[in-house]
């Protein structure tokens, strides 16, 4: 990082080096966290499962322990080496994605499901706490919203990779090739072992000071592991019992009170005849979530106060997640669509795809950030605007892609549903990082990523496999999640009117909270 002529912090050739760097990182992420979806069709019928299956197995397996883990990696990112931290979760997670290629059942696969979700959450909260020390204020929602464009450039891949080794590999080997492996076991062992290797150039990263690009250079923490295991304390079940212990008496009737009213919620879905596991687990990370809020407020009132207890935070946490819910679904069950009910094959549709979503996710997170950042130079609340326009334009073009006979049709509607719905993504996570100090941005990321998985990725996939396990129809149960756009909408003009004035008052409401450093 360097100064201008005014004193003002700038990035460097470095500082986009790292950029360049993270975003291969964002890559590899997602292209693992999506190749499951060009495979579905295969999986579905390899290990007999069902739409609901998929939907768990993609979404909820992945996304609720992504969101547990989250937060005390955050914390972990908070106050570690964050260079380090990605490149052994990035290990992590190409293991278990090549482990993934080895399952025999469901069960399996949604073990190792779970693997590649607590390395994944590793990546993000290192990442925007890097790139938001390497990259100053004025300049962030765009470097945000070019790390955030890995997403589409891997899920794109991921497709095309996916479908092109499945076609191939069942053509050359129809009963099977060596060691038994089917066409998708051996995409998952082709796309996960590569990030082995990569994840030592990581390693050669420099670590920034913490908090530097804001004038709030932060010291070194004096225990970070100590403080990582205690946050595992306050949000993995059954030891959040003993992280509310810790906070005493009152803390641990709350803490009960809130595993009652999960599981209570849980045994009346499962009562109606829905599937234990998926809400055992939106249930677990539901009661995990709570009890980690719980303590936060006891063990670090500033952070709290900052995230928790920011409205504006929050709307912003709940318009993106929402924004995820329809995204996420979209993006898993287009592949299935096109070949289940077009007829297209799986290389075409890896191919295209994921050609045209990388190329529309790219150019629409980008542009959202650069658009994004411009808006808030006339108005503090302006990034929201793009957050807005991606919860609203989306829709009219997944109603055509789902319900269209043409593939063509199909093709341009997915496009600019994703270009337009990827406008939301930097600008949002850009807002978070505004909302708090340098010292919480790894757990600011963990809370707004659990917005995108609990919200979003753990209940969207899953919820239009349900619906259309239910009513036979793959259209229908996509299209039934559009009824949550005017819910996404009223978030983000929420947090639009909040915004301002809570980042306006930040220091000032963390210092009555008690931040030390800036007292």
């Amino acid at each position: 990082m360097q100064t201008n002529a005014d004193g003002e912090y700038r990035a460097n050739g470095y500082a986009w080096y790292v950029l360049s760097i993270l975003f291969v990182v964002y890559i590899l992420n997602f292209i693992d966290r999506q190749v499951i979806s060009i495979l579905a069709e295969d999986i579905k019928r390899d290990l007999n499962l069902r739409d609901e299956d998929l939907g768990f197995l993609y979404g909820t397996a992945f996304g609720v322990f992504y969101a547990l883990f989250g937060i005390p990696l955050g914390r972990l990112a908070d106050s570690w080496h964050r260079v380090r931290l990605i490149s052994v979760g990035l290990a992590l997670w190409s293991t278990m994605t090549a482990l993934s290629g080895l399952s025999k059942s469901g069960g399996q696969l949604a073990a190792a499901r779970i693997g590649v979700g607590i390395g994944e959450a590793t990546a993000s909260p290192s990442a925007y706490s890097l790139i938001s020390d390497y990259f100053p204020k004025k300049l962030r929602a765009t470097a945000l919203s070019i790390y955030s464009a890995g997403i589409y450039v891997g899920a794109g891949i991921s497709l095309f990779i996916g479908g092109l080794i499945v076609q191939s590999w069942n053509s050359a080997y129809p009963d099977g090739g060596p060691f038994g492996l089917a066409g998708w076991q051996a995409a998952f062992l082709a796309v996960g072992l590569p990030g082995i290797v990569i994840a030592l150039w990581i390693a050669t990263l420099r670590e920034p000071v913490r908090g530097m690009s804001e004038g709030l250079a932060q010291p070194p923490h004096p225990a970070p592991f100590k403080a990582f295991f205690e946050e595992l304390l306050n949000i993995i079940p059954p030891l959040t019992l003993i992280g509310a212990a810790r906070c005493g008496t009152r803390t641990v009737m709350w803490n009960l009170v809130g595993a009652a009213v999960a599981a209570a919620a849980v045994a009346l879905l499962v009562s109606f005849g829905e599937p234990v596991a998926q809400w055992t687990a939106v249930g677990l990370g539901a009661y995990a979530v709570f009890s980690w809020a719980l303590t936060l407020r006891q063990r670090d009132l500033p952070t709290f106060t900052l995230i928790i207890g920011t409205p504006a935070f929050l709307c912003t946490v709940v318009a993106y997640g929402l924004n995820a819910f329809l995204s996420y679904a979209a993006g898993f069950w287009a592949p299935p669509y096109a070949m289940r009910d077009l007829g297209i094959s799986p290389a075409e549709a890896g191919l295209i795809l994921g050609g045209m979503g990388a190329l529309s996710g790219f150019l629409g997170v980008t542009v959202g950030g650069i658009v994004g950042d411009r808006l808030r130079q006339k108005h503090p609340g302006g990034r929201l605007i793009m957050v807005s326009l991606g919860a609203v334009l989306p829709a009219p073009f997944l109603a055509i892609g789902f319900t269209t006979d043409t593939p063509l049709v199909l093709y341009i509607c997915l496009f600019l549903a994703q270009f337009t719905a990827a406008w939301a993504l930097g600008t949002s996570a850009a807002t978070t990082q505004d909302l708090v100090l340098p010292r919480m941005r790894g757990a600011a990321t963990a809370t707004y990523f659990i917005g995108t998985t609990l919200i979003g990725l753990a209940m969207g996939p899953y919820l239009a496999g349900r619906v259309s396990s239910l009513t036979g129809s793959l259209s229908t149960g996509v299209l039934s999640l559009l009824v949550t756009v005017p819910i996404t909408l009223a978030a983000a003009i929420a947090a639009f009117k909040l915004v301002p004035a809570a980042e306006a008052s930040r220091e000032a409401r963390a210092r009555a909270a008690g931040e030390p450093d800036l007292a």
